[in-house]
This record gives structure tokens, C-alpha cells and sequence, in this order.
């Protein structure tokens, strides 16, 4: 596969707000009658409803977000100024936006953004929507490599919006980096966040075959590979099945065939010492750190994330 890339024509990705397209049964009425002259607090407290009757988790929460996407206000405004009255144009994006979230369509997906490591990522039709629990990668190796101004070589394997890599970036200053995915177009919109984020001249971003084809010499390799059973796709939630790109998500027939891609360039894309940072998936831990293992590398430690899950092996290279 191409593994050059190219440095230029970088196209702008600025999303935007368009209305759905129709809809049946109650989430078809999320936004909906909303009258003339209503408040922001009376259209929080109906878009809230709407969202409940919908059967949207965590209504209200999500009912302040809709707010603060649609009127481009901040969350304390929306807190602060709830009598601020609403014009018909405002009402139309709200309903709009309502709708969408309610047919179980990731807000993240209708803005075409999504906030990691308190960085703002553009996302594409190619690239994994982050999601929280993936920062307990950066968290995992900012608590190895202490040195934060030590120029880090890393890699990301299967990078997609390219937070993993940014987000380290932005943490080492003085560290560069290579991210891959098979997705060309992910590797563009990567390179687009990198640039927009300011740290383009410090990441590259290719399409390849996970670690094939590049040289080594890295000091940490990162990865949120797709995990998920080929079987188990079609019970995830719909926000995750019908709007993540499947290849970020299809595992193979046991979910690890991506961690056996990985695990067998690692001896030589890791310097003596590197480490591996690898995102898994619920019940994966036993059978990744075997792969790891077997690949030649000594396991450290798998890392939980916030809600006490194992989501992180760590891993380094001998010698």
C-alpha cells in the first residue's frame, strides 16, 4: 500500500448543520412544536422531553447540548440565560438537530466534531467518532515516559481523527510523530486536525497496512484498533453500528486480528525499551496480553480506565 501520502490539497472539512431526512414514530417529533416566542429554558425543558420519549439516555444533558451546537453559545450560557427569547431561525436548527439525536444519531456526527484530550477534532465519514474511555491511552503513557521534553518518536496504528497522536503531541513538545490508517481518507482528515491544532510540522499521517512497510526507531507505539467480534457488530448501538465506519470497528471472527497484525511489528518498529500503548475492549485483556507476548514483548501492566474496565495493555520491547 502507499505509504507516501501527500503533504498537500489538504480539502476543508468545516462540517455544517443540514436538516434529516424525515423519520418515523416519536422521533420524528423531537424539535416539534416549538412556538414562536419560546425561551431558551422552555425549549431546553421540551427538547429534553422529546428526547426522553424518544428513549435517548441522559435527556437533559443532551438537550443542553443540542442548545449549545445549534445557537453556538457556551454551556454556561445556556445555564446563565434562560429567558433569553428564541427567533424562528434558531427554533428550525434546534428541531432539526433534535431530530437527528433522536433517531440515535451521534451529535458528534451532526456537528462533524468531537472533543478529546480538550482538543476540538474534526471527524469524517472515515475516522472512529473517540471516544472518552480512548484517553486513558495518552493518560497510560504520559505515566511511563516522564520526560516531557524529550523528542519522542511515536507511532499511531490505525489512527483515524488522529487524537491519539495529537493529543501526545501536544503533550511532548518537543516529540514527532507517524500516524497510519488503511483509510486514505482518515489519514487526510488526521493531517487536517493536526494542521488545524498546530502541530503539523511535528506529524505525519499515511496510508498503510498498520506497522508494514515503515521503518523503526520508535519510542512509543499507540493504538485503538477496531475489537469488536464480527459477529457482535450488529448488537452494538445504533449510534456506534450505523455511524461508525465498520472497518474502525470489525475485529475479525474473535475481535483480535488486528492486535496479531500489530504485535508482529512491533520488535521491529519499537527501539529497546519502547513501549506499546493498546486500547481493548471488554474481556480482551487475558487473551491480548497473550499476543503480545507471544510477539516478543514483555507486558507491564494493563491500565483501567474511569470506570474500573481494563482498557489499556502496556507493553515494551526488551534489550
Amino acid at each position: 500500500m502507499d505509504l507516501t501520502g501527500e503533504r498537500s490539497g489538504i480539502p476543508h472539512l468545516t462540517p455544517t448543520l443540514s436538516a434529516p431526512g424525515g423519520g418515523e414514530g416519536v422521533s420524528r417529533r423531537a424539535g416539534e412544536g416549538l412556538s414562536a416566542g419560546s425561551t431558551v429554558g422552555e425549549v431546553l425543558d421540551e427538547t429534553a422531553a422529546a428526547l426522553a420519549a424518544a428513549g435517548i439516555d441522559e435527556p437533559r444533558r443532551r438537550a443542553r447540548r443540542i442548545m449549545v451546537a445549534a445557537l453556538g453559545l457556551s454551556p454556561a450560557e445556556v445555564f446563565a440565560h434562560p429567558q433569553r427569547m428564541l427567533d424562528r431561525e434558531e427554533h428550525a436548527r434546534i428541531a432539526a438537530i433534535a431530530r437527528r439525536v433522536a433517531m440515535r444519531e451521534p451529535l458528534s456526527r451532526i456537528t462533524g466534531r468531537r472533543e478529546f484530550w480538550g482538543l476540538d477534532f474534526v471527524l469524517s465519514p472515515d475516522t472512529l467518532d473517540p471516544r472518552p474511555e480512548t484517553e486513558t491511552v495518552v493518560e497510560a503513557v504520559l505515566a511511563r515516559l516522564l520526560d516531557r521534553q524529550a523528542p519522542y518518536r511515536f507511532l499511531d496504528l490505525g489512527t483515524g481523527s488522529g487524537c491519539l497522536l495529537i493529543a501526545l503531541l501536544d503533550e511532548y513538545p518537543n516529540a514527532s510523530g507517524i500516524g497510519v490508517d488503511v483509510a486514505y481518507g482518515a489519514a487526510i482528515t488526521a493531517r487536517h486536525n493536526a494542521a488545524r491544532l498546530g502541530l503539523g510540522e511535528r506529524a505525519s499521517f499515511v496510508a498503510g497496512d498498520w506497522g508494514a512497510g515503515l521503518a523503526g526507531g520508535f519510542d512509543a507505539v499507540v493504538a485503538n484498533p477496531p475489537y469488536i467480534a464480527t459477529a457482535d457488530l450488529a448488537a452494538l448501538m445504533p449510534e456506534v453500528r450505523d455511524h461508525d465506519p465498520r472497518r474502525a470497528l470489525d475485529g475479525g471472527a474473535d475481535g483480535l486480528a488486528a492486535y496479531r497484525a500489530i504485535a508482529r511489528d512491533l520488535p521491529r518498529l519499537l527501539v529497546p525499551g519502547g513501549l506499546l500503548a493498546a486500547e481493548i475492549g471488554l474481556g480482551q485483556a487475558d487473551s491480548v496480553v497473550e499476543i503480545i507476548i507471544a510477539g516478543g514483548l514483555a507486558v507491564e501492566r494493563v491500565a483501567p480506565d474511569l470506570a474500573g474496565i481494563a482498557r489499556v495493555v502496556l507493553a515494551c520491547r526488551l534489550g
